[in-house]
């Protein structure tokens, strides 16, 4: 029987490659070479943005992919997967999952997020849908809706949370939502170093996403020299 990807990731590592247009390591290529080494390192799927990456991954890996498209529309906050046509262009490579912003900010054409997961459900019934969410309300929505999961993504980047941190106050955030959804949770957004991750996972997360502290070196080089600069 195959597992689906929600059973691979159960208690495991998922990696994010991801590189925007302006980073130094923006490369399909490059971020099919991280997705190797993370295989390598024994992560059990990895989460990529844009087709082209995902393309590329796909070729290069085994792992699941978490699939995302991120696109700027005018009048909206929304850019993770916004529409169903990033929905439609990720499914040309048909990923087992895209994970997309469940977040209650104005989407592109006033487009109601029950109304996209209605219709995404009606053209591609297998497709597993990973809600990014930020406050708890927003993820209580989403398991409505019917996600298959919750993730804990933009906590900290929306204007509602801007500042916080999911490892504030051993990481209540997490434990709101664990506590407040009945779909599995997974930890993702600001996730920096392996004890935090296990810690996410003894609370109950499904799963935890690491990006930054693993794909992105320049992040990286910065916590360094913060750490080395400090008075």
């Amino acid at each position: 029987m195959t597992l689906s990807i929600l059973q691979q990731i159960k208690g495991r590592l998922v990696v994010s490659c991801q590189a925007l247009d302006d980073e130094p390591l923006h490369s399909d290529y490059i971020m099919s070479r991280m997705a190797v080494a993370a295989e390598q390192g024994g992560a059990a799927a990895i989460r990529a943005n844009s087709v082209d990456d995902v393309k590329a991954i796909m070729r290069s890996v085994t792992l699941p992919v978490i699939g995302i498209i991120k696109r700027d529309y005018a009048g909206s906050d929304v850019y993770i997967t916004p529409t169903l046509q990033e929905i439609d262009e990720l499914m040309t490579l048909a990923p087992p999952m895209i994970a997309l912003d469940a977040t209650g900010h104005r989407r592109p054409g006033a487009l109601q997020l029950a109304a996209l997961v209605t219709a995404v459900r009606a053209k591609y019934p297998g497709l597993l849908l990973m809600a990014d969410i930020a406050t708890l309300e927003e993820a209580c929505n989403a398991a409505r809706l019917g996600f298959d999961c919750v993730g804990t993504t933009l906590h900290g980047y929306t204007a509602e949370t801007l500042g916080s941190k999911l490892a504030q106050d051993d990481f209540r955030f997490l434990r709101e939502v664990l506590a407040g959804v009945d779909v599995p949770v997974i930890a993702e957004g600001n996730v920096e170093t392996p004890e935090m991750a296990a810690r996410c996972l003894a609370l109950g997360a499904h799963a935890v996403v690491v990006g930054g502290a693993i794909t992105r070196p320049q992040q990286i080089t910065r916590r360094f020299v913060a750490a080395i600069e400090a008075p």
